[in-house]
């Protein structure tokens, strides 16, 4: 009984930034539980060897090439395929630097990816979940940044409060639907786009010191997360963050 409740065959999945990382984890981890995942990202070549290799251990795995900055495209993208059951928000950004370095194409660039286009993609999804009487689940990848602050992440850490407090409003909003929302908050997780940052030994030091566990996360740390929040397992949640930090917010 329990592992039905986590079984998700017969649903379908979009995950945006899955070409790789944590997207490509949380898409596999669904595909492996029985769901078919579309995987979606703005580079063709990124996500369709992404979808191929998902295929090639028989998963059920489309590619979408799109850009969710461009909620318009998306739409006309979106309308071509079936409505989905589940919807991973998990196209992200970062340009970490002090405030009086910000610039307004920064602050465009974070806040359009990680804010704006979860809101429009969010719309689009859940309109045709409710014109199909889905009882869905939307999954908002947030970070534990949208809980605390810290220095050189003002536009970091308002993306992700932002969406935080978008998730909860949506959940109220769509819970006569039964669709579902919640957020899924990591600490630093050990991807291709974070490596780059980790080469700095004095940061990544200061990370781990941050962190209880005294560990960087991997991104199966976070599927399970996605699998769970997907599932029926978590068929009462609605509106709350599954914060996956090692401890960074406890202290």
């Amino acid at each position: 009984m329990t592992e039905r409740r986590f079984r998700l065959d017969g649903r379908r999945a979009l995950i945006t930034g899955a070409g790789r990382g944590l997207g490509l984890a949380m898409a596999e981890a669904l595909a492996e539980a029985g769901a078919a995942v579309t995987l979606c990202a703005r580079t063709a070549s990124e996500i369709e060897a992404a979808a191929e290799r998902l295929q090639g251990q028989g998963y059920l795995a489309e590619a979408l090439h799109a850009d969710v900055t461009d909620p318009q495209a998306l739409a006309g993208r979106l309308a071509e395929r079936p409505a989905f059951d589940i919807l991973v928000n998990n196209a992200g950004t970062n340009r970490p630097k002090p405030l009086s370095e910000v610039t307004e194409e920064d602050y465009d660039a974070v806040l359009g990816v990680n804010l704006r286009a979860a809101i429009f993609t969010s719309k689009i999804v859940s309109d045709r979940m409710i014109a199909d009487g889905i009882r869905g689940s939307i999954i908002n990848i947030s970070s534990q940044m949208g809980h605390v602050g810290a220095a050189n992440r003002t536009l970091y850490c308002a993306s992700k409060w932002g969406l935080e407090g978008f998730t909860k409003a949506l959940a109220v909003e769509l819970a006569p639907y039964g669709i579902r929302a919640n957020t899924i908050s990591p600490t630093f997780i050990d991807t291709p786009m974070t490596k780059p940052f980790f080469k700095d030994q004095e940061f990544l030091a200061e990370v781990l010191g941050k962190i209880p566990l005294g560990r960087l996360g991997k991104a199966e740390d976070i599927a399970g997360a996605a699998l769970f929040l997907a599932s029926d397992a978590s068929s009462l949640m609605t509106g709350s963050s599954l914060v996956i930090d090692g401890g960074w917010t406890a202290q």
